[in-house]
This record gives structure tokens, sequence and C-alpha cells, in this order.
């Protein structure tokens, strides 16, 4: 029964994001314009990037409340640097990214020497990171340029590489994933574990290599691939490997699943959990500064509730708030999912408050939905 409902879990996603976009584009024409589509890949995006952090954040069982908070506040970080001290555009993302990384490691490190739980220090570090933005820009809109001049930081939601590159690229990264999941069955194989089997994993490369062409040929109605796509591809690459091929990857899973277990077993859980949170920083960082560059400026508004999308977007996936359960595809299904419902909202023109019921409701049918499959498990 446990296989069956596993099945049933991994096929009601796809159908739930078939369902939602259908809806929309029958509700709303403009939904499926080129236009609108390439807008929809930059938001999703950014709210993909943010997601892959969460990720990594809750396969350990912690939980990251101040990341909206912090996309904020490292984004304004980087337009002051920008706009107000005439810093390069390229060096102050640096230094946003290298901030980031630095206060996201001081919190993990934090959590796991006083034993506080990471659901309390995140969300007292939402409110400290929103007191802080709102002073770095002086609750005033902060632009990311100066004078108007096209920079590296503007560039970030407002360039497009031409299809003929998207397709090239689409196919370098469809030879690398393939090699890469034959070196892993060949490696399991080795060592004697169970290995997916050949039409899998044929049927699983054709469908993302068909993915791939279609995103490309979409993008390419309207003014080629976005950027902000590109970075998400790198982000979900990143995370996909950790998870995946790296000791990391199997100790943030370990630990999720037995926290005592894996400390008996020699695991160095605070340093996993640690390495778990800077990361995460980066991530933000990264987030934040799309996430001001779509906006084209920073507003006391930037990134308000964005943790929770990121969360939503996990759970939907797959991900379980428990710990030691979710994938990196799962979280982009679930982040298009919650992308989608956004952008149809918007383009309905519904109510600022309809959108957040609406939001709160996706969030809480997904947190029970994830409880009722794991008591159905357990």
């Amino acid at each position: 029964m446990s296989h069956l409902r596993l099945s049933l879990r991994d096929f009601s996603i796809p159908l739930a994001l078939l369902a939602v976009m259908a809806f929309f584009a029958l509700a709303a024409p403009e939904f499926l314009s080129a236009r609108n589509l390439s807008n929809l890949m930059v938001e999703l995006s950014i709210t993909a990037t943010l997601a892959m952090g969460m990720l990594l954040i809750i396969l350990p069982g912690h939980i990251d409340l101040s990341a909206g908070s912090g996309v904020g506040l490292l984004g304004g970080i980087a337009s002051i640097l920008v706009f107000h001290h005439e810093i390069p555009a390229l060096a102050s993302l640096v230094l946003g990214l290298l901030a980031g990384i630095l206060i996201w490691l001081a919190m993990g490190v934090f959590i796991v020497r006083e034993r506080m739980p990471s659901f309390i220090v995140t969300l007292g570090a939402l409110l400290i990171f929103k007191g802080l933005f709102w002073q770095v820009i002086d609750n005033a809109t902060v632009p990311v340029t100066v004078g108007g001049k096209t920079n590296a930081y503007s560039l970030l939601t407002t360039y497009y590489l031409p299809p003929s590159v998207g397709w090239m690229l689409a196919g370098v990264l469809v030879l690398a994933l393939g090699v890469t999941q034959v070196l892993a069955r060949k490696r399991d194989l080795q060592h004697g574990f169970e290995a997916e089997s050949p039409e899998r994993f044929f049927l699983r490369l054709f469908v993302t290599a068909q993915a791939m062409a279609l995103f490309v040929l979409v993008t390419g109605q309207f003014r080629g691939i976005p950027l902000p796509s590109l970075i998400l591809g790198g982000v979900s690459f990143a995370v996909y490997v950790i998870t995946q091929h790296t000791s990391l990857g199997r100790h943030l899973y370990a630990i999720g699943g037995n926290a005592e277990a894996a400390l008996v077993s020699g695991i160095p859980v605070r340093g996993t959990v640690i390495a778990a949170f800077g990361c995460m920083g980066g991530i933000v960082a990264i987030t934040g500064f799309m996430q001001t560059a779509y906006a084209g400026s920073s507003t006391t508004t930037v990134g308000e509730l964005m943790e929770l999308d990121a969360v939503a977007a996990c759970v939907i996936g797959g991900v379980s708030l428990r710990g030691g359960r979710g994938t990196v595809l799962g979280v982009l299904l679930g982040a298009m999912i919650m992308t989608a419902l956004i952008n149809g909202m918007t383009l309905l023109s519904l109510q600022p408050e309809h959108k957040f019921i609406a939001r709160g409701t996706v969030l809480i049918l997904a947190v029970w939905m994830d409880m009722r499959l794991n008591h159905g498990r357990a």
C-alpha cells in the first residue's frame, strides 16, 4: 500500500499543476500568452530558487522563517552599495552574497550550539532582518541602478539569451544529466544496491528532455531565455548534486530520518546543519538580488511572505516537514504550482486579501496532506 500511495502522490503533483494551469488558461486567456509565460518563468525562478535553499534546511528537520526578510535585507544592502555608495554592481552583489552566507552560518552555529529550535531563532531573525532592512533603506525606495544606466544588478531579470543558445544549453544539460544518471546507476550496481530499471531511466530522461525543449520553445516566442531561469538551473543542479551525490546530502537525509541514530553512527550532525544554513544564506542572497531587480528597486515590501511560498513549494513537492524526505524535482513542481497560482490570480485582478486567503489555504492543505501521508506510512 505504501508503494501505491507514493506512486499516487508522484502523479498527483504534475496533475495538480496541469489542473491549475488549465483553469487559469480558461479563466484568463492571456495566461498562455508568450509575454506572460516569460514573466511566469522569471517569477518561478525567484520562488523556486529560494525553495531550493529551504529544501536543504527542511531535510535535516529544521525550518527557516527568516528567508523572506533576508531576501529584502540582502537585496537592499546591495542596492544601497550601488545607488548611495556607487560601488560597482558586481562587487556589491558579491559583498551581499558573502554577507548572506556569514549571517546564516552564524545563525546555524547558534541553533546547534545552544540547541535552540530553529523555528524560534528564525522567527526572531525574521523580525530582526525586517527591522534592519527598513533601517538600511531608510524606509525609502532605492533603485538598483545609478542614473538609470544598465548594470549587472538590473540585468539579472532583464537579460535574455537567444533561443539558439538555449537549444545548445538544453542539449548540454540533457547530456550531463544522462551521464550523471548512468554513472550513479553503475555505482549502485557495483555496491549491490537496487538500481533504477533501464526503462524508467530512459522515460525520466526523455520527459526531462521534452520539458527542456518545451521551455526553450515557449521562451523563444517572446525575447528568449530569461537569465533568472539559468540561475535557477544552476542552483537546482548544485542542490541536486549536494543531495544525491555527496556525503553532505546523505547526512542531511539521515539526520532528518533519525537525528539520534545519525549521531550514534558518527555523522557530524552539527557541522551538517551549519553547512545547510550556510548554503541557505547564499541562496537567500541570490534570491534577494533577483527579486529586487525584478521589482526594479528595493522597497519595504520586497521579500514579504516569500518564506511561506518557499515552504509551501517544498511541502507540495513532497518534502516532509519532519525531515528526511524530499527531492529537487518535487520542489520545482511545487514551486510551479505556487507561481502559477499567484500569477493567475494577478491576471484575474483578484483583491490582495483573496490572494492571501488562497495562498494560506494551499499551504494548510499541503501540510495536511503531508501529515496524512506520513501517518499512513507509520
